[in-house]
């Protein structure tokens, strides 16, 4: 019966518990870590959507000169003919007949020019604060992803070490068991927590997996380039004043686009009141009669009156838009300030986690092991405990790897929504 359970215990866990051999954990990929300030670098050069908004702000510039425009000219021929619908039918018999050559202009009242070219300028304004918005968030969704990598590619180092530990107990419980000290219940527990660590690396590839599709996605990369290897997370200093931060955001993005929305609401209640006033169009023709008659010179000058009834309607709805723009700009500013108190909060409650974590949590959990280990070995500490410890050591060595992770990216958010570098 003895001989049967040894040699049950040197069954692998894995095949004592799915029938078949538990792969071993992978070691960490030997390529050479990239730094955040690179992949930033490339997101910038090369992600579609900024690329894009990138084309939209320089279409919206080119936009704003149009608006500024005169009208297109206007180049007419005209042909009478006397007598007969044929072309040139009475041209050498009578001074009614001629061929013209003319053009006209439009020319709208004074100022009105100048406000259409200054309001499309500011709306290109706002789509360039559009397009700084996109920027941010990419580089914003970049670093959360890269610090979220960094967590769970540590973790896997971790996993790896703790696995290597774990087998070095496994190994005692064994020896013990062989000895009469021990029982076959320690040994199926350590390779139980065997089996637990590779479930935990198989669900930490998944992240993995995913989080290097989503770096893959943000740098305009294809699926199928390399995996981003990611260089260990520090853990910054918090920004000391919030109200500087909060002071900042009237600086984001965003918040300057919804200001050049303002500014071009007040230029179209500028514009509205003058579209009351008439525009004008000049034309000049010269018509050609044949030699024996006198040749025609002909000015007109045109005067559009406009609808004042529509014109009225313009104007209430450009105030209404001046005054949505208002409002808009203030819960933009508003919600902008309350992100970044949110954002900060979380950055000063996580900092004071990590350290109770460092200074508390893992010291005494790593001490705690090495009296169980010691305990153990001399038989006088039964290897639950020993397991238990075990297992704290781990899951804190963890939780501050994903601690750490939440830190930073509260300071990548803070980072985006004021557009302050945090050392």
């Amino acid at each position: 019966m003895k001989a049967f359970a040894l040699l049950l215990l040197s069954v692998p866990a894995g095949l004592y518990l799915y029938g078949q051999s538990p792969q071993p954990i992978s070691q960490a990929s030997s390529s050479p870590a990239t730094s955040l300030s690179v992949l930033i670098a490339e997101a910038r050069q090369k992600n579609p959507e900024i690329v894009a908004m990138t084309h939209s702000y320089q279409s919206a510039g080119h936009m704003a000169k149009a608006a500024g425009a005169l009208p297109d000219t206007q180049v007419m021929v005209q042909h009478l003919s006397v007598g007969s619908p044929r072309p040139f039918a009475g041209y050498t018999n009578s001074d009614f007949a001629y061929v013209g050559l003319g053009v006209a202009q439009e020319f709208p009242w004074p100022g009105k020019r100048a406000l259409r070219q200054e309001a499309a300028g500011l709306q290109a304004n706002a789509m360039l604060g559009q397009s700084e918005a996109v920027t941010r968030t990419v580089v914003e969704q970049l670093k959360v992803a890269y610090f979220k990598l960094a967590y769970l590619q540590q973790t896997l180092a971790i996993l790896v070490r703790d696995d290597q530990v774990l087998n070095d107990m496994e190994q005692i419980a064994e020896s013990r068991y062989r000895v009469g000290k021990g029982n076959q219940q320690e040994v199926l527990k350590a390779q139980l927590q065997h089996t637990r660590i590779l479930q935990e690396v198989n669900m930490d590839q998944r992240e993995v997996a995913a989080q290097q599709a989503q770096i893959k996605r943000l740098l305009g990369r294809g699926q199928d380039t390399p995996d981003v290897v990611t260089e260990p997370l520090r853990e910054r200093v918090n920004p000391a004043n919030p109200s500087e931060l909060r002071e900042a955001t009237r600086t984001n993005p965003e918040v300057l686009s919804r200001q050049a929305m303002v500014a071009r609401s007040d230029k179209i209640v500028e514009l509205s009141r003058k579209e009351f006033r008439p525009d004008f169009a000049v034309q000049y023709m010269y018509q050609n009669t044949d030699r024996r008659f006198r040749d025609y010179y002909m000015a007109t000058l045109t005067v559009t009156l406009p609808n004042r009834g529509r014109r009225r309607d313009e104007l209430a709805q450009a105030l209404e838009d001046q005054k949505a723009a208002a409002a808009s700009l203030d819960a933009e500013t508003q919600r902008r300030m309350a992100e970044v108190q949110e954002q900060y909060d979380i950055a000063r409650l996580t900092a004071g986690q990590l350290k109770i974590y460092r200074e508390g949590l893992m010291p005494q959990a790593e001490a705690t092991f090495r009296s169980a280990m010691a305990a153990y070995q001399a038989n006088r500490q039964d290897f639950e405990t020993l397991l238990s410890s075990f297992r704290d050591v781990l899951d804190f060595d963890e939780q501050y790897q994903k601690e750490l992770s939440e830190h930073e990216s509260a300071l990548a958010r803070l980072e985006s929504l004021t557009g302050v570098t945090l050392p």
